[in-house]
């Protein structure tokens, strides 16, 4: 525990330390690392948000390269999310029929039906939630098509925003001598709207 949350709250030292030892080969790191974060269901924990921001800081100082690093990115994070979508539709329903009930699953699918498209843009802004929902839609069978498009624009969304806030907000001394208050906040901001929503499902009466 005390690793990740080193690992949230100094992400630029470790993307520091990557960037001087691996050079241009920590394109491939960063890849790795978002690709894994939103196409596994079970790794939600590795720096997302945080992570597109530092690194958009370390291209407005000359380390990495804005164009590349928006293109590795976003297909990192399209893609993860893709392999996280098959892998609940071809494995997902097996799993859970052996611990939920046949009609929550018919519940789930009904739900991506109707609120699958905005489900996969705004999650992508809520860690823990942005690794799940795909998944989710997985289980749930969300039309391939809507998913991808949606998945699309949700990705890049995500990707291009908080990279390109880490890139110009990057040079401000400001944000240089208060990086790790900064990427706090960020965290704190990311996961909000489910603590949220997580109060408003509680405070309401059970379904009969």
């Amino acid at each position: 525990m005390n690793t990740l949350i080193s690992l949230l709250l100094h992400t630029d030292q470790y993307l520091g330390t990557l960037i001087q030892t691996y050079g241009i080969f920590v394109y491939i790191i960063l890849f790795v690392i978002i690709f894994v974060e939103t196409g596994l269901v079970i790794m939600p924990f590795l720096p997302g948000d945080s992570l597109l921001f530092i690194a958009g800081t370390f291209a407005a100082i000359g380390n990495l390269n804005i164009y590349t690093l928006l293109i590795i990115l976003c297909i990192a994070a399209i893609l993860g999310n893709i392999t996280n979508y098959w892998i609940g539709r071809t494995i997902g329903e097996k799993v859970f029929s052996k611990f939920i009930k046949k009609t929550h699953l018919e519940k789930t699918q009904l739900f991506y039906e109707k609120h699958g498209k905005k489900t996969m843009i705004i999650s992508r802004f809520m860690p823990i939630i942005r690794t799940i929902a795909p998944f989710v839609a997985g289980v749930g069978k969300m039309h391939h098509g809507t998913f991808i498009t949606y998945n699309i624009i949700g990705g890049t969304a995500w990707a291009v925003l908080f990279t390109l806030a880490g890139y110009f907000l990057g040079n401000f001394q400001f944000v240089k001598n208060n990086l790790a208050i900064i990427i706090l906040i960020i965290v704190l901001l990311s996961i909000t709207p489910g603590i949220i929503a997580g109060l408003k499902k509680k405070g309401q009466p059970p379904a009969q």
